[in-house]
């Protein structure tokens, strides 16, 4: 195979690598990052599927025993550790969420269920592509429906770390013109070098690579992902801690 200078540098010119899969970063992040009177967007998309009838049950419902007889959560009882959370009286949660259950109470959870998408694929893995690039049944779509929602609000001086992946990888949703970056590990979060200390030589390289580059996108998505590395550098993330002595897993 023949490898331009132009497939090497979007293929592999930057790697962002990772030892933990969920750190604490967003309460780090929001510390380290002054952004007065904003609102964090947090988006979960559980791309192996879940399975909804069972996460917020219909125990109401006489239907949903006799037709799942052997996988219906129970319904709600006194001191059963397996049974649904009663909810309204006819649904309710699944007993491991149940610390999602003050949050409903308190009218700060809203739960949309039977929800979909109205394609009728039969494929899981369209059906998933489907959900992130927001276009049921169209797959010529290039970009996610989160980095077209951060188009259409567009912000000047924006922060790199406006747009942030929970992950090894940028996940289809945010895939698009919008400036986003993949951060598995927020102490990790640097240029990866096959030999110790060189690490700061092969950044350097790599930035200076990317800065010359007359290819407009790669030169921006360069420049951004190296600002990102700076700003955390200076930050010093590790003297951040969550208040009131919150352990996030």
């Amino acid at each position: 195979m023949k490898f331009s200078r132009r497939y090497f540098l979007k293929q592999g010119g930057v790697a962002m690598v990772g030892l933990s899969a969920m750190p604490a970063f967003l309460q780090r992040a929001v510390a380290a990052t002054p952004m007065p009177n904003k609102k964090q967007f947090v988006v979960l998309f559980q791309r192996g599927a879940a399975d909804g009838l069972n996460m917020v049950v219909p125990f109401g419902e006489s239907n949903y025993y006799r037709l799942r007889p052997t996988i219906a959560i129970p319904q709600p009882k006194r001191a059963a550790t397996d049974a649904a959370i009663d909810l309204d009286g006819f649904f309710g949660l699944h007993p491991s969420l149940a610390p999602l259950e003050p949050l409903f109470h308190r009218n700060q959870l809203a739960i949309v269920h039977a929800a979909g998408s109205p394609d009728p694929t039969r494929s899981h893995f369209d059906a998933q592509d489907f959900m992130e690039s927001g276009t049921p049944g169209l797959k010529s779509t290039e970009d996610g429906w989160l980095n077209r929602a951060l188009e259409a609000v567009p912000e000047e001086s924006a922060s790199p770390f406006r747009a942030v992946a929970m992950g090894p990888n940028l996940p289809r949703t945010l895939q698009g013109v919008a400036p986003a970056i993949a951060l598995p590990d927020l102490k990790q979060f640097k240029v990866m070098a096959q030999s110790p200390g060189t690490g700061a030589m092969v950044e350097g390289g790599f930035e200076a690579m990317y800065a010359q580059t007359v290819d407009k996108a790669l030169q921006g998505t360069g420049t951004e992902t190296f600002e990102a590395i700076d700003l955390l550098r200076k930050a010093d993330p590790a003297k951040y801690q969550p208040e009131n002595g919150a352990q996030y897993p």
